[in-house]
C-alpha cells in the first residue's frame, strides 16, 4: 500500500525536522550563532487522471484529475541569519558587529574563514586570536607593555604606550560581506566559509556605507527565540505521531483485505 512509504517519508522528514530544532535549541547560549530551520516539498505525483483530460467522445473536459502524492522530501536546512542581541560582557577584546559583517579568521592552512563571534584573545606574541589561536585579519600585535586597549566603530585598535599620554594606533579589524551571507558553509567553531551559493568575501571598513559598526566589550548572542523552538518541537512531534498513525492503519487495511481473500 502507497499510504506506508507515503507516511514513512513524513515520519522521516518530521525526524529531521526535530535535529534542526534540537541544535538551535543546544546553542541557543552560542556565541553569534544563528538558526536553521528544515524546508520541505512534495514528491513526485502518480496522476491516475489527469486534470483538463477528455472524459467522453463528445469533448468534455474533467474539471479536477485524480493525482497520489508520493511524500515528502527535504530541500535545505537554510540558516536565518539575522542579528542576534548584543550582551555586554566589559572584556576589552570581546567585539561584536551591529549590522552587517563577519569577522575574517587566517586558518594555519593559509585559508580564511569567518564568524560572528567575536570571542577574541591575545597569544604569547601579542597578537588577537580566536578562542582556538587562529589570528583575526588583519594580524594585530598588542605590545606587551601597552595599556589602555580600545577598538572603535570602525574597528581601529589604538593602545596607550609606556612613556606616552596618547593612544597608538595598532591595527584595523576588518569586516566582510557576502552577496548571499546564507549560502556560507558551516564548518564548526562557530564559523563559514564561502561557498558558490555564498559569492566572492568582499572585505571592508566596519561603520562604513553597507557594513555594520563595531562594538567593544560586548557579544552578539545567538538569535534563537526558545517559545518559537518549543512550538515547533511541538508541531513536528504530533506531525510525527500523526504519520506514525497512517503507518498502523495503513498496515490494519492491508491485513483486513488479505483476510478477506483467504
Amino acid at each position: 500500500m502507497q499510504a506506508l512509504h507515503t507516511a514513512a517519508t513524513g515520519m522521516a522528514a518530521q525526524e529531521l525536522n526535530v535535529q534542526v530544532i534540537s541544535n538551535n535549541i543546544a546553542n541557543l547560549r552560542t556565541t553569534g550563532f544563528k538558526k536553521q530551520t528544515a524546508a520541505f516539498q512534495d514528491l513526485i505525483y502518480e496522476h491516475v487522471r489527469r486534470v483538463g483530460a477528455q472524459a467522453s467522445d463528445q469533448g468534455t473536459i474533467v474539471p479536477v484529475g485524480v493525482d497520489i502524492g508520493g511524500g515528502v522530501k527535504t530541500v535545505g536546512t537554510p540558516r536565518s541569519m539575522t542579528q542576534g542581541t548584543l550582551s555586554q560582557t566589559g572584556n576589552d577584546l570581546d567585539l561584536a558587529i551591529s549590522g552587517e559583517g563577519f569577522f575574517k579568521i587566517l586558518m594555519p592552512d593559509g585559508t580564511f574563514q569567518y564568524t560572528r563571534d567575536g570571542t577574541f584573545q591575545m597569544d604569547n606574541q601579542g597578537r588577537v586570536v580566536t578562542a582556538q589561536g587562529n589570528p583575526v585579519q588583519p594580524t594585530i600585535t598588542i605590545p606587551n607593555n601597552a595599556s589602555g586597549l580600545a577598538v572603535n566603530e570602525q574597528g581601529q585598535v589604538s593602545v596607550t604606550l609606556p612613556g606616552s599620554s596618547t593612544s597608538a594606533v595598532q591595527g584595523q579589524i576588518g569586516v566582510t560581506r557576502f552577496i548571499n551571507k546564507a549560502g556560507l558553509q558551516p564548518v564548526g567553531n562557530n564559523q563559514f566559509v564561502e561557498t558558490p551559493s555564498s559569492g566572492p568575501p568582499q572585505d571592508g571598513t566596519a561603520n562604513t556605507e553597507g557594513y555594520g559598526k563595531v562594538t567593544q566589550g560586548s557579544l552578539e548572542q545567538a538569535n534563537v527565540d526558545v517559545v518559537s523552538e518549543m512550538s515547533d518541537l511541538i508541531a513536528a512531534q504530533r506531525a510525527y505521531e500523526m504519520n506514525a498513525k497512517v503507518i498502523s492503519a495503513a498496515d490494519q487495511m492491508m491485513q483486513s483485505t488479505t483476510a478477506l481473500f483467504r
